[in-house]
């Protein structure tokens, strides 16, 4: 290799290791793990909303008595499951507290309507029912955990934009901007706790 060769190979090497220390990768990898992070919630909050329209079946067919709780549960699962946000919009706040406050509403629905089945016994002796009651505290947990970890995500990730050098790149390669953390806590979050108690009470 002559001189003129070893110089320019030393130039490109150099180059390289000042945009990877600039963040042309860590940006970009940290933001397609929150997007990741962020499918898993998706997930987690459409399974409860499945859920919750199977639930809803049963206890109709079960007793007309409950009917404006089912009201709520129905209404606010259909406006949950019209607010949606991509992962292309996890730095809007906006968008962000608008599907929050869908959530949360039909996560309090779902408490509502899960502990209220302490009321009607023949909801407790169905075993479909029972069956998806049970299913609903796999998937409260499966909502905290995925929510904790896109959280976590988001706060690696703005981390990276915001610390030199790769500050550097997020800014002038990237364009990247801060994403929104998930900070609202559905009032369905105990819905685990009172289905418990109440399957025990009821033993």
């Amino acid at each position: 290799m002559n001189l003129r060769n070893f110089g320019r190979f030393t130039i490109a090497a150099l180059a390289s290791l000042t945009l990877a220390a600039c963040g042309i990768n860590s940006v970009p990898a940290a933001e397609e793990t929150a997007k990741a992070k962020w499918a898993d919630v998706e997930a987690a909050f459409q399974a409860r909303a499945n859920l919750l329209s199977n639930l809803g079946e049963i206890a109709t067919s079960a007793s007309d008595r409950e009917g404006g709780i089912l009201t709520d549960v129905i209404e606010a699962r259909a406006k949950a499951t019209s607010v949606q946000i991509s992962a292309d919009d996890l730095n809007d706040p906006a968008k962000m507290e608008a599907f929050q406050s869908a959530q949360n509403s039909l996560g309090s629905g779902l408490g509502r309507l899960l502990v209220n089945v302490e009321r009607y016994p023949e909801l407790k002796s169905n075993d479909n029912f029972v069956m998806l009651q049970g299913q609903a505290e796999g998937i409260e947990n499966k909502i905290r955990i995925a929510i904790k970890d896109y959280n976590e995500a988001v706060r690696v990730y703005n981390t990276t934009i915001r610390t030199f050098p790769d500050t550097i790149g997020a800014n002038i390669i990237h364009g990247a901007e801060p994403m929104v953390p998930y900070t609202a806590v559905s009032e369905g979050a105990e819905v685990a706790e009172d289905l418990d108690l109440g399957r025990d009470s009821g033993s």
